[in-house]
């Protein structure tokens, strides 16, 4: 495919523009592998951590009111895992050394996300992936109108990226028999 040969050449570019780079990674917001430079790492296992993180992020990001999900640094004892959004249906996963420039991480992250997100729509198109069904940033509604009353269940079929389940609690069908001698 085109799209992953386009998109491993930024992913070695890349390398070379961030000294302390250890690996790149760029895949769907579903997990799924579109070109890594990961070396001494599984990039599958890398992708579907990265999907999980991003459901995480995403939900975050909704709960706090801060908009639409950015980025994401990790730092360990080891260095740097950081991730950034490459369009609506990609993610882009950089690792680094403990010792790497951050501002220089961010700035060059940023900006291969970016290319990754054309190269993906111009190949593959937009909308696909589990996160594609989220509204696009303009047609956000305001933090007020998001905490109005929200229309019956049957309106909406699926609860929006960010709000947790709640459960009710259900009357027993049956009556609890009365417990004896304790």
């Amino acid at each position: 495919m085109a799209v992953e040969t386009d998109v491993l050449d930024e992913l070695r570019r890349l390398r070379t523009r961030i000294p302390r780079l250890t690996g790149s990674l760029a895949a769907t917001v579903d997990g799924l592998v579109l070109a890594h430079d990961v070396p001494d790492t599984e990039p599958e296992g890398l992708a579907a951590l990265t999907a999980a993180a991003l459901g995480v992020a995403h939900r975050m990001t909704d709960a706090a009111a801060r908009g639409d999900f950015r980025e994401l640094l990790v730092r360990g004892s080891g260095g740097y895992v950081a991730t950034y959004a490459a369009g609506a249906t990609a993610v882009l996963t950089l690792l680094a050394e403990d010792r790497v420039n951050v501002g220089r991480l961010h700035l060059e992250g940023r900006r291969s996300g970016a290319r990754i997100a054309d190269l993906v729509t111009t190949h593959v198109g937009p909308g696909t992936g589990r996160h594609a069904d989220r509204p696009a940033p303009a047609d956000r509604p305001a933090p007020a109108e998001h905490l109005a009353a929200a229309p019956p269940a049957t309106a909406r079929p699926t609860r929006p990226i960010g709000t947790l389940p709640v459960r009710t609690p259900q009357r027993p069908t049956h009556q609890p028999r009365p417990q004896t001698g304790i």
